[in-house]
């Protein structure tokens, strides 16, 4: 968990896989990188495993509106590793202003939670009438404001953990009548006692249901749709069309946009990761030294010029004078090199003090410097080695709090 080895998900939420696996056969074969949006993303779960699902060239956002949901799901995020994500914080009207480019959009939209009581009395004691129908109006809001960015022949995966037909089947149906949108059947073992629409008639639509009396999980709800292409209209993105023109895009206005530095990018700085030339460099405003693949440049210009981006690639290091210090999102990175730094196992004991923040003492052997420190091979982070001690490198807002961390 803490060095993105696994991610634990509840049973039903991971349904989602199948969706996502249908939408993808679905997608009309690109040579540009294929783009999805997690709109609802923290803490983390589906982004994970939709990064685990998408071809090696494309790009996720996960985007959370809420700060603190948003603080979780870089942490998360991060962890997991992969350079192919960008985290962003916008409300869903700013993603649909970005026009149709993304290829597959996911949902899982807030709702009132009632696939959680048999786990969460909290969740009981939040529930009313007045709940759900204020949920289904912020449902069907989040999906107008964010649908104008689905690419037509998109698709969109909607999913909720609440039972009522209001913010379920009631939305999708809006999607099929008000939006034009096409559902998609899904295949589904008959040993997973997935339960389909609760409507009749010709309301009944291809949607999948999970009751904890039946499934081994969570209330669950999903469905896939399809954004259709009309006559005469192709689904090429509006960065397709940027890059066609030459035209830039509009100079961003937001904190993590790359400038022009100074500092110079040595090949030792590059070689802490591996395949260096297949990232472009360069440095922020906050002097952070940040990688990303070269695929994906255009399509991240495009979208930081509109888009409050959190993270996005790799971030090697931040500059402190003439120095590039080794960044905390390198060390859990899959683009990470380890041949470019001394590495420390370390005991159990030793692990959990260092995600703890506590004061460390490495072995006599361990070389002076920046050291990335491992547990049974993963990589957790960095220290500091100064010999009698060793500065630890793991960030404040990450360190465990708890008195039993196998509790």
């Amino acid at each position: 968990l803490h060095a993105g080895c696994y991610y634990v998900q509840e049973a039903s939420s991971m349904f989602v896989e199948q969706a996502l696996k249908q939408a993808l056969r679905g997608l009309t074969p690109s040579a540009d990188p294929y783009l999805m949006l997690d709109l609802c993303a923290a803490p983390g779960g589906k982004s994970t495993l939709a990064l685990s699902l998408l071809p090696e060239n494309s790009l996720l956002v996960a985007n959370e509106v809420v700060g603190s949901r948003a603080r979780i799901l870089q942490e998360n995020l991060t962890k997991w590793g992969s350079p192919n994500v960008m985290i962003t914080r916008n409300e869903a009207v700013d993603v649909g202003r970005l026009g149709p480019v993304f290829d597959v959009m996911l949902v899982d939209a807030p709702c009132s939670g009632e696939g959680l009581f048999r786990k969460d009395e909290a969740a009981v004691g939040e529930w009313s009438p007045e709940a759900v129908r204020q949920c289904a109006l912020r449902q069907a809001s989040i999906l107008e404001d964010s649908l104008p960015a689905l690419k037509p022949g998109g698709y969109l995966i909607y999913s909720t953990c609440t039972y009522n037909t209001e913010e379920d089947e009631a939305i999708v149906k809006r999607l099929v009548d008000v939006e034009g949108l096409e559902p998609v059947p899904l295949t589904v073992d008959e040993a997973w006692k997935v339960t389909g629409s609760l409507l009749m008639g010709a309301d009944q639509l291809p949607v999948y249901r999970f009751l904890p009396h039946k499934t081994k999980g969570e209330g669950f709800f999903c469905c896939l749709l399809r954004k259709p292409l009309t006559e005469g209209e192709n689904n090429q993105s509006p960065m397709g069309a940027q890059r066609e023109t030459g035209k830039n895009t509009k100079q961003s206005k937001r904190s993590r946009q790359t400038v022009k530095s100074p500092f110079v990018i040595t090949k030792a700085i590059k070689e802490r990761l591996m395949q260096p030339e297949a990232y472009h460099w360069s440095v922020t405003e906050q002097g952070l030294i940040r990688a990303v693949p070269v695929n994906l440049l255009s399509v991240v210009t495009y979208l930081e010029a509109s888009l409050n981006v959190l993270q996005v690639g790799i971030t090697v290091g931040e500059i402190k004078g003439d120095q590039a210090l080794p960044h905390p999102v390198l060390a859990l990175s899959t683009g990470l090199n380890r041949a470019a730094f001394p590495v420390c196992e370390l005991s159990l004991k030793q692990a959990v003090d260092f995600l703890r923040r506590e004061a460390l003492v490495l072995p006599e052997d361990c070389p002076r410097g920046w050291v990335l420190l491992t547990y049974q091979d993963q990589t957790l982070g960095w220290a500091k080695n100064l010999g009698s001690r060793a500065n630890n490198g793991w960030p404040v807002e990450w360190r465990i709090r708890s008195a039993n961390p196998f509790a």
